[in-house]
């Protein structure tokens, strides 16, 4: 996990103690506000305040402890991109795997955000603090019901917003941004305009966020318990490692761009 400056976490601390002092009652009235504009940069980082680092010290020394052990290796290097990119293929390819381990689950495709994605997988070794700075939310697991037809929309409001992290499932979009759908199927097979699909995603799009909101239409949701994504991929790591595997993922053109 990537160290912040003491400078910035000691700032973070004042607006912590500011909210904090301002939830008490008090007879004080806001007049005005005047702000300015503090770029955030490396120099924060050279020359840390020594009083702050060594008051932070031991929780530091805690969270390192915790974060700093190896639980895999990458085969490669793996980013995330519109429309499709190594990382996305895998984060969505170990979902749909997950929920279709679940009892009396049988999901037709799975479908999770790039924004959700924070940082890219380096080749080499992973360690806890890897997995939690490329997937630091608590999104869980959100198996749902989509209709064909609804579905359908769903692929369009994919392509809309230019792709996501599919799984089973195979789009041809007209551009990079505010595509059109050309094409889909799932599982290799033509969308079935009457048939109810099951669907592994998380609980932020389920909801309708990203420009999703053909989610919005879906049916009998379930949230298996403790199913959060973040540990869902750690687990799939690490049971990589067991097996004396590296992780990998490959670009199969899941959405492709129509020339």
């Amino acid at each position: 996990m990537r160290n912040l400056g003491s400078n910035n976490l000691l700032g973070m601390l004042c607006v912590t103690g500011l909210l904090i002092f301002s939830g008490c009652s008090s007879t004080y009235q806001l007049k005005s506000i005047q702000a300015s504009k503090i770029e955030m940069t490396p120099t924060y980082e050279v020359n840390p305040d020594k009083a702050v680092v060594a008051a932070l010290a031991p929780y530091k020394s805690k969270v390192d402890s915790i974060m700093s052990p190896v639980i895999g290796t990458s085969a490669m290097d793996m980013t995330s991109k519109s429309p499709e990119s190594l990382l996305s293929n895998l984060v969505a390819d170990v979902l749909w795997s997950y929920a279709n381990s679940l009892p009396g689950e049988s999901i037709d495709f799975s479908v999770i955000n790039l924004g959700g994605l924070r940082s890219n997988l380096p080749k080499g070794v992973i360690t806890y603090g890897t997995i939690y700075e490329i997937l630091p939310f608590e999104n869980t697991l959100c198996v749902l019901s989509l209709k064909g037809s609804d579905v359908k929309s769903l692929f369009a409001d994919i392509a809309k917003v230019g792709g996501q992290g599919i799984s089973h499932a195979n789009l041809v979009i007209s551009k990079s941004y505010n595509a059109d759908l050309l094409d889909a199927t799932i599982g290799g097979k033509a969308i079935d305009d009457n048939k109810i699909y099951r669907v592994a995603t998380i609980d932020y799009l389920a909801e309708g966020n990203d420009g999703l909101i053909s989610f919005q239409k879906s049916e009998n949701k379930v949230y298996p318990k403790g199913a959060i994504l973040r540990n869902i991929f750690l687990e799939y790591v690490k049971a990589k490692a067991a097996k004396g595997e590296m992780v990998s993922s490959a670009l199969d053109g899941r959405i492709s761009i129509k020339k």
